[in-house]
């Protein structure tokens, strides 16, 4: 009988310690950073080029936009977005200069170059990294490593020492040096030689030097070589001449491309030892932002901790006035002039599918999340007026719904070139309204994009100054303004349109046949086949046939270049928060025909009074002046439709209550510093969404504990009965 006691006291204690010690069962984080100021966060594409000069997608940005730090930031809570310091003690001063540097009044007609004046912040320092470390002759200790020396080195944090050192304006000349070097395949160089004074002559001057270093396996130490525009002033200023004008660089400032590089650095990661192990300034990072990358294991997670160097830095303060404009909830404001950065660690875990994904958002292991497609009807309600609110389960855990119109534009283009949709003949004009009356954006918007989106009405998106709501910003060509709406012109309209053009009822009124067009496109796979028989009912509304010509990306890419299309999608989304980045993708200069398939108009699109309005334009400040200017190229663009205005696209995103200071900021790259997490209302939620379900298992041990004194039971019986035999 003691037997079947000591069982139920050993179940019983089981339970116990199951409930006592246990936070949450199937927690996939570690349990003590759970309570702690750590965001958890996730990638399905593992980032393979961290290097500034180099790296151009949103998930690698995603993570070196905390590590490193250019020039200028974005106002985390400014709405129009708006450039300030970040590594500078002040917004850059400008000069203007005539053909012999002489300074000349800014609306000056002599004006031939502008100077940016840079001055870099006194208190700003790198991360701790073995790069920085030299002997008392100012030489790299690390600065000759070879395979030996390297047995037991993975990592650069596994070497002894570490060091650090303060950003110098020389930092920054570095690393526009690197951005020239042909063989480092920077994306913006083309862009850049067009800008900067000198550079172009120096991007051909140090490739073949650095080809013939490399031929010679030497270390490519760029501080003995100058470029003409940029000139380094003492420790802390900087000079960069551009040609003529280029407001916009202000905006390329704040772009990882000009972040600060240490040249102890670039030559730390040039040695071939290092390179062998993968140990290099695209997998390590060297930076100055508030986090440094602690790990980046591909196959698992990356890590990114605070860094205990970062300078001081606050969460911003807005008057009354900004928080109005820029339509900030008081919520967002609670920090003001605290400092940052708030979370102390960052854990990216690789997650390649999307449904254990949600899941582990559902159940509080993941602080934020996007929202699938899978997952939109459960995340997310739409009503009538086609408002998109919050699910009742997603209310009832307290998730929160961030959305944000994206600064981008998807496009249905005409090739400008062709001779059936394209040219500028009020015929050539009306077929082209006619069919962008007849695409439903609307119901395109609804059915393939859960309504995340809004159909355009021009080229500029929300949140870019000269976009504008309303009445004022509807495309009068394509929608009529009722009773406070926007509505879409009725079909009639199109097909009286399209008789005028010559095709009445989609037939040539010169052969007789019905109108045929040709779209191209690279949308080859199954689930595309439902958007290509919508694609085809638009322009079946009226009459025309529509021939889909699918093929690959690279074939696709070669027939716009080369104006062999009649119709294509894409589309673009902002370098920087400017009109002129919109504009430009249609003026006449661009055309990808006239430049041997390098212009970014792929349409074609030449109107010469629209560009002469760009050219005056697109160095202009934001006045009313300019605004004046954006609306009548913008109706330009209405009447002539070289493009079927697409939509803008928009970003929704959920978190959890205790993943605080949330606002979707679409221009920064840097803003986890501002984020806030509630460690304890996470590890309460958790909790509450993660209880286990005991009670099986109660009535397995109990089941256990009965059949076991039955059998014990039954085993004594029998013993009694053998002993009873043997005594007979």
């Amino acid at each position: 009988m003691s037997k079947v006691i000591s069982i139920k006291w050993i179940s019983i204690l089981l339970c116990i310690s199951i409930f006592v010690y246990a936070d949450v069962w199937n927690n996939p984080h570690d349990s003590q950073k759970v309570k702690t100021d750590t965001l958890f966060s996730s990638f399905s594409l593992p980032p393979k080029k961290l290097d500034p000069v180099i790296s151009y997608s949103m998930n690698e940005w995603a993570i070196i936009g905390q590590i490193y730090e250019p020039p200028l930031q974005y106002n985390y809570l400014k709405r129009p977005y708006a450039l300030e310091p970040l590594t500078l003690t002040t917004l850059p001063t400008i000069r203007y200069l005539d053909k012999d540097n002489n300074e000349v009044a800014e609306d000056s007609d002599n004006v031939v170059y502008s100077e940016y004046i840079l001055e870099v912040r006194k208190d700003v320092k790198y991360q701790n990294h073995p790069s920085f470390v030299k002997n008392n002759t100012g030489e790299l200790i690390y600065g000759a490593l070879d395979k030996e020396s390297l047995e037991e080195i993975e990592t650069p944090y596994d070497f002894s020492q570490t060091a650090t050192r303060h950003l110098h304006a020389e930092d920054y000349a570095y690393a526009i040096k690197r951005m020239a070097v042909r063989q480092n395949h920077s994306p913006v160089l083309d862009s850049m030689l067009d800008h900067i004074v000198g550079l172009e002559k120096f991007s051909h001057r140090i490739t073949q030097i650095a080809k013939e270093k490399k031929q010679h396996h030497e270390l490519l130490d760029l501080r003995p070589y100058t470029i003409e525009g940029v000139t380094v002033v003492g420790s802390h200023r900087l000079q960069i001449k551009i040609k003529g004008k280029y407001p916009q660089f202000l905006y390329w400032l704040s772009m990882n491309f000009f972040a600060p590089i240490p040249w102890e650095a670039d030559l730390f990661y040039q040695q071939d030892a290092l390179i062998a192990k993968n140990i290099t300034l695209n997998w390590f990072p060297v930076g100055t932002g508030a986090y440094y990358l602690a790990e980046n294991n591909p196959n698992k997670q990356m890590r990114l901790l605070r860094n205990p160097n970062y300078h001081t830095e606050y969460y911003p303060t807005l008057s009354k006035e900004e928080q109005v404009a820029s339509h900030v909830p008081k919520d967002l404001l609670k920090d003001a002039g605290l400092t940052l950065p708030f979370i102390q660690e960052v854990i990216y875990s690789l997650e390649k599918e999307s449904i254990p994904l949600w899941n582990k958002f559902l159940q509080g292991y993941y602080d934020a999340s996007g929202i699938s497609s899978e997952a939109f009807d459960q995340a997310v309600q739409i009503s009538t007026s086609g408002n998109m609110g919050l699910s009742q389960e997603m209310e009832e855990k307290g998730i929160v719904l961030k959305g944000s119109v994206q600064p981008s534009i998807f496009y249905l283009a005409f090739n400008m070139v062709d001779p059936i949709v394209g040219g500028y003949s009020q015929a050539a004009k009306k077929l082209r309204q006619a069919i962008s009356i007849a695409q439903n954006q609307e119901e395109y918007i609804s059915i393939f994009m859960n309504e995340r989106g809004i159909a355009a009405q021009g080229i500029i998106p929300p949140g870019i100054f000269g976009h504008e709501e309303g009445e004022e910003g509807t495309n009068k060509v394509i929608y009529d303004w009722v009773k406070g709406k926007r509505v879409r012109k009725p079909l009639n309209v199109a097909k009286r349109l399209l008789a005028e053009a010559g095709y009445p009822n989609g037939i040539s009124e010169k052969t007789g046949k019905p109108l045929k067009l040709y779209y191209d496109t690279t949308a080859t796979g199954p689930d595309d086949r439902a958007l290509m028989d919508w694609q085809r009912k638009q322009f079946d509304k009226l009459g025309i046939q529509l021939v889909i010509r699918a093929t690959d990306y690279n074939r696709f890419q070669d027939k716009v270049r080369k104006g062999k299309t009649q119709l294509f999608s894409w589309g673009w989304n902002a370098d920087y928060p400017d009109p002129e980045n919109f504009f430009f993708l249609l003026y006449g200069g661009n055309a990808s025909v006239d430049t041997n398939g390098a212009g970014i108009n792929s349409s074609n699109y030449k109107n010469t009074k629209f560009d002469a309005l760009f050219t005056q334009m697109k160095t202009m400040k934001n006045t009313p002046k300019r605004m004046k200017l954006i609306k009548e190229m913008t109706e330009i663009l209405r009447e002539d439709a070289p493009w079927i205005w697409g939509i803008h696209p928009k970003s929704l995103t959920l978190s959890h209550q205790w993943y605080q200071n949330v606002l979707p900021n679409d221009m920064a790259n840097n803003t986890l510093k501002y984020k806030r997490i509630n460690a304890s209302l996470r590890v309460k939620k958790q909790q509450e969404w993660n209880q286990p379900v005991i009670f099986p298992f109660v009535l397995l041990v109990l089941f256990s504990v009965c059949m076991g004194f039955l059998l014990l039971r039954a085993y004594h019986n029998r013993q009694k009965m053998v002993i009873y035999k043997e005594k007979q």
